[in-house]
This record gives structure tokens, C-alpha cells and sequence, in this order.
């Protein structure tokens, strides 16, 4: 959030350098920052747009450990999975909650002894599972069978958790930012001197083109589906791995079925589609895998993969879904690891760390799911201990939970109502939702006093709401706050958010014109 002036050439060099300079504010990139701050290290963090403005808000929003992985025989990668799932229900039990899954059996597709086989496995693999385990099902007895078609009359119900993913990037930047990082959003790396020891990267403001020249012992390239031009182009480093692009599209249509569980739904080209209950009125159908070489910052949704999204669903349930039903989209690249698989949905999920220590050491994260980044930011460390000593400290994040987080999971509705007893005024739907947003941190936005909140901006967006998320979360814009902090842009009217990006704007200019004061 700090600003970025001209360092004159008479100073570069004098302030202390950075331990890690950390490229990309996406969710591998904020749990490395977090993992190395907490370590004691020195920490910058650059990220060229908002944070998780890319992939980290595109996914299907689910910790899970990825059952179809298990045809592609990546076992320790489901593993590793269900084991950190349950983890981050324990350190972030407002943003991530357990799900049950549904999954219908066709005969026309897997066998019923396979699937029954995979989820055993997907049951055991992690020993220390807290969730309810696999059940079989009679649609024609159980409730989940009312929204399918006849044809489907048995299936199984298994054990996932749900995400929000956007928030789950800013949490690991807030938490990283308290341990001592330095966070700069709009702001990209655009090159970098490589010594024996030591990196001198020049950073751009995005927003005022102003530059500053940093030193760095380390650089983290996780830049996702950039991490490949980073080295090539900007670092001018040649490097033996790779990235897939695969686009993945998501529909949100109106709900079409009641019930807290999804369904996972099988397809005849052997991919898999997931409809989820979605922000209480919607459902949410994801996701497509289709190969992309073109500019992974300016991603939209196809026409066909609408078509494919609807036809999924339709082979399932009973209410039929069509294009015209469809309230929002999104899509995102996913910056796979390059295994030279054939098939877009065949290719790894796993990830590689690639460290090149030929001189100042650069890591650069190739691949990765949301659910394992904590993992991953820990394996980070672990190979770039060898070249800083302050990075040698003990493993920390498995058991520290990110801001808001401080409660057990069991006592999500209590904390919504400690909440409810300090600010009365707050309806039951308002302080559920804050607390799903900001755990014990909304205590920090709510007010004694109805009055004290401010202006509403719609769908319960309070000034007092706003202004948290401006002041500690690094928004600057009403689409960083209506699609990414929160998911409300789905119910507030197009003149709401044009009010509530003119408060900001204003908000803006009052700052500026204070600091411009305080100069003079």
C-alpha cells in the first residue's frame, strides 16, 4: 500500500536489502511471503495488478485433494492435498468450510466398482481425516436424489472442503504483512542485475510509472502463468521447465437445487464438471480445460464452453440450464507444469520448485493447486535455505491460524453470534457473512450503533466495510471489493457500484490531498 518514488542514484544502495524479493501476489507468492516473514526474513512482495487478480480467483474454489487425480496415479499429490485440507480447515475455519459431495454413477461411464475403489483410497490416504467419510446412496431414498433425472439411481457421497480463494490469497499478504513483509500492489519488477550474492531489481508503480531500485539475496519468481516470460524475458534466464496455460471457465446461474451439497458430475469425455452451492441463491458449474497461448491477463469465457457447461449439468438434473440463464462468468489460466501430457485435463497438478543458484539464487514455482500452497511455500523455504541462513529457522504455518481464524470450526455460529450480541442491529445473513469474510476480525468493521456504519452502498456494503477493506486489505477499486474481497458485485445494482467507486475516488483524492499538506 505504500508508494513507490525515484530513488536518486546518490541513495541506491544504502538501505538494507531484502532477504526475498517475492514476484507475484497470487496465492503461491502471498504463502511464500507469509512463510519467509514469519521466519524473520526480509520480505518484498511486487504484484503487477490487485492481488489474486488472476488465477488465485478463477479456481473452483474447493481444498480438496483432487479424487480424479487418482486415475493419473498422483498419489502423493493426494495425499499431500488431503492432509494440508485438513489443516486449513483448522487455521481458517471462516473462509474454508467442509462440503459434501455428491456423485451420481452412470453406467454408461466408470464402473461403480472403480469409483467405490478411488474413494476407499481418497478416504485413507490422509490418516488423520476429520470429515465424514464415503456413504453410499439410494436416490431414490435419499434427498440428495430429488433434483436428478430418473435415470440415476444410485451413487456416492464423499468428504471436500469449500474456499474462498481470493480471500484465502489476501489472508496469507495480511498475515505476512503483520510479520514485517512489505506488500506492493500495481507495482511489477521490470529487470534486475544479477551479482555473486546479491539481485538490484528495479520496480515500477503501475500507477505513477514512478521506480525504485531494491536489492534482493534471493528473488521468488512466482509469478504463475508468467513465470516463464519473468525468466526469459525480464531476467533473460533460460530455465528447463516449462509452463502448460490451461483455461479454466466457470457459469453461475440461479440455484438449481436446495441442499448445502455439490455434485460432482462425470462426462463422457472422462472429465469431471462440479455444481456448487453458491453465494445462497446461485449455483456455480466449473470447470473447462481448454489448451490457451494467448495473453493469460485478458481471459473470458467461450460461447462453446458455455454450451459444454450446460450440457454437463443437463445430463444430470431435472431443471434444465441454458445459456440465457447464465448471471456471471469468469475464467482463468491455470499455469500447469509442463509433464508433455496430451490431453489439457490429464496434465499434472503437482508442482516443481526450480532453483538456479549458478549465482544470487532465483526460485521460480512451476504449476500448483490452491489447496497445496502452504505446502509448497514450506518446500520453497526448504530449498532456499541453503543459500540464506535467516531462512533456516523452523517450519511455522501448519498450526498458526491466518488473520480471523482464531476459533475453532465447531464455533463458527458462536463467533456469529458474539458478533450479533456486540452489534444488535446486524441481521442474522449480515453477520453470517461477515464472519464468513473476516472470522474474528469483523469485530474491527461492526459498530454498537446502526448509525456508526455509514453509508450502504447495497446488498449490506457499509462505508465502515469499505474503509477496512481500503485501510488493510490493499482494495482500490469497487471491483476489488464487489468481485474479489467479497462476492456481493453478484447483488448490487450497476448505480451502487457506480456510488461506491466514486466514494472511493474521493476517498483517494482527500488522502492525496492530506499527504500534499503535510509536505508543505
Amino acid at each position: 500500500m505504500s508508494s513507490i518514488r525515484e530513488v536518486p542514484d546518490s541513495l541506491k544502495g544504502t538501505e538494507p536489502p531484502y532477504d526475498l524479493l517475492v514476484v507475484g501476489g497470487g496465492i503461491n507468492g502471498c504463502g511464500i511471503a507469509r512463510d519467509a516473514a514469519g521466519r524473520g526474513a526480509r520480505v518484498l512482495l511486487v504484484e503487477q495488478d490487485d492481488l489474486a487478480s488472476h488465477t488465485s480467483s478463477a479456481s473452483t474454489k474447493l481444498i480438496h485433494g483432487g479424487l480424479r487425480y487418482l486415475e493419473y496415479y498422483e498419489f502423493r499429490l493426494v495425499r499431500e492435498a488431503l492432509i494440508e485440507r485438513e489443516r486449513l480447515l483448522k487455521i481458517a475455519p471462516h473462509i474454508i468450510w467442509p462440503m459434501r459431495f455428491v456423485l451420481p454413477h452412470s453406467k454408461m461411464l466408470r464402473p461403480a466398482w472403480l469409483l467405490r475403489t478411488g474413494l476407499f483410497l481418497y478416504d485413507h490416504l490422509c490418516t488423520n481425516m476429520t470429515l465424514p467419510k464415503t456413504r453410499a446412496i439410494d436416490f431414490k431414498k435419499d434427498a440428495t436424489g430429488r433434483p436428478l433425472q430418473n435415470q440415476y439411481v444410485r451413487g456416492f457421497e464423499y468428504s471436500d472442503g469449500w474456499v474462498q480463494d481470493s480471500r484465502l490469497v489476501v489472508l496469507n499478504a495480511m498475515d505476512a504483512a503483520q510479520r514485517g513483509a512489505e506488500i506492493y500492489t500495481h507495482t511489477r519488477l521490470t529487470g534486475a542485475k544479477r551479482g555473486p550474492d546479491m539481485w538490484e531489481a528495479t520496480i515500477e508503480n503501475l500507477s505513477d510509472n514512478s521506480t525504485r531500485v531494491v536489492k534482493a539475496r534471493a528473488i521468488v519468481n512466482a509469478a504463475g502463468p508468467w513465470v516463464a516470460s519473468l525468466l526469459h524475458d525480464t531476467l533473460h534466464i533460460p530455465s528447463r521447465n516449462n509452463v502448460r496455460l490451461v483455461k479454466g471457465s466457470h457459469i453461475v446461474v440461479p440455484k438449481l437445487f436446495e441442499g448445502s451439497q455439490a455434485y460432482i458430475l462425470q462426462n463422457p469425455d472422462k472429465r469431471i464438471v462440479f455444481a456448487i452451492p453458491y453465494e445462497g441463491k446461485f449455483t456455480l458449474i466449473g470447470t473447462t480445460d481448454v489448451p490457451w497461448d494467448q495473453d493469460a491477463g485478458h481471459v473470458e469465457i467461450a460461447p462453446d464452453e458455455i454450451d459444454y457447461l450446460c450440457e454437463s449439468v443437463n445430463r444430470y438434473f431435472d431443471k434444465a440450464v441454458r445459456p440465457s440463464d447464465v448471471v456471471w462468468t469468469y475464467a482463468g489460466v491455470r499455469p500447469l507444469y509442463d509433464d508433455n501430457s496430451g490431453n489439457a485435463s490429464a496434465v499434472t497438478r503437482d508442482y516443481v520448485l526450480d532453483v538456479d543458484a549458478s549465482a544470487a539464487p532465483i526460485l521460480s514455482v512451476f504449476g500448483g493447486k490452491i489447496t497445496t500452497f502452504r505446502k509448497l511455500a514450506e518446500h520453497a523455504i526448504e530449498k532456499l535455505a541453503p543459500h540464506l541462513s535467516v531462512l533456516k529457522k523452523p517450519e511455522w504455518t501448519a498450526d498458526v491460524a491466518l488473520p480471523g481464524g482464531d476459533f475453532e470450526r465447531s464455533a463458527f455460529q458462536r463467533q456469529v453470534s458474539k458478533l450479533q450480541d456486540f452489534a444488535p442491529h446486524l441481521s442474522s445473513h449480515t453477520a453470517w457473512r461477515l464472519m464468513r469474510n473476516y472470522g474474528t476480525r469483523a469485530l474491527q468493521i461492526a459498530t454498537r450503533e446502526a448509525g456508526d456504519m455509514g453509508e450502504n452502498f447495497g446488498a449490506d456494503l457499509s462505508r465502515r466495510e469499505v474503509d477496512y477493506l481500503l485501510d488493510h486489505e490493499w482494495a482500490r477499486t469497487a471491483h476489488d471489493i464487489l468481485w474479489r474481497r467479497s462476492k456481493l458485485g453478484l447483488f448490487v445494482s450497476q448505480d451502487d457500484a457506480e456510488r461506491l467507486q466514486n466514494y472511493i475516488d474521493h476517498r483517494h483524492t482527500d488522502a492525496h490531498h492530506a499527504v500534499m499538506q503535510d509536505v508543505a
